[in-house]
């Protein structure tokens, strides 16, 4: 399952690709406004520091508007992937824009028929959120489940799924069980999944018994 950080922060996006630990990022508008910088700097300085896709997304609510965005957002860089919202001018503009060879992400989707949609488009990606679901008493991780079941009915569909939404490490393992194609999550949440208690309690073991040998590798 590639793992994609959910931030705008390329401080934090640096510090993970360095380590080889994402493939991709995800932003929408409101990462980009806790960032307080212009979208197309901070996109064109993501795009430079993965080579996986970086998701940018449209802010008109309108067909013709995102497509004159998309056309600025896709000459940001070749890896640019454009993020459209799951409405009726969304999808329009995905089937556009898959049509002129550009990858594309569709985000807010809750539902098994949005994203049934989603693929008919031809969507690249598609953003199932689990965390949002689960705030409302729904299933966000079953969600997952039955899009996966959908798209693996039919071959034919080669739409991505790219949970996203996703707040704990179980939300994470939970997807990857599944069969999520992909997960977007918070770089903080991508730092956690390294630490567990009974890591931390073994590498202090290890190094108490190495430093009573006296000796040194250098």
């Amino acid at each position: 399952m590639k793992i994609f950080a959910d931030t705008a922060d390329t401080q934090a996006i640096g510090h993970l690709s360095e380590a080889g630990l994402i493939d991709g990022v995800t932003t929408n508008p409101s990462l980009i406004a806790k960032s307080g910088r212009n979208v197309l700097d901070v996109a064109r300085e993501i795009c430079a520091m993965v080579d996986g896709p970086v998701s940018v997304e449209v802010a008109s609510p309108d067909y013709d508007g995102m497509m004159k965005e998309a056309a600025v957002i896709a000459d940001i860089a070749a890896n640019i992937c454009i993020k459209l919202p799951l409405t009726f001018d969304g999808l329009r503009a995905c089937r556009a824009l898959t049509h002129q060879g550009h990858k594309t992400n569709v985000t807010l989707c809750f539902s098994v028929a949005q994203a049934l949609l989603a693929a008919k488009a031809g969507a690249t990606f598609v953003s199932p959120f689990v965390g949002r679901l689960d705030d409302i008493n729904l299933d966000g991780i079953e969600l997952i489940s039955q899009i996966r079941r959908v798209y693996d009915n039919y071959p034919e569909l080669k739409t991505e799924i790219l949970a996203a939404s996703l707040r704990t490490r179980n939300h994470v393992a939970r997807v990857a069980g599944i069969g999520a194609d992909a997960a977007t999550m918070p770089a903080a949440l991508i730092e956690a999944m390294i630490s567990h208690p009974l890591t931390d309690k073994g590498l202090e073991g290890f190094m108490k018994d190495w430093a009573a040998t006296g000796q040194s590798i250098l």
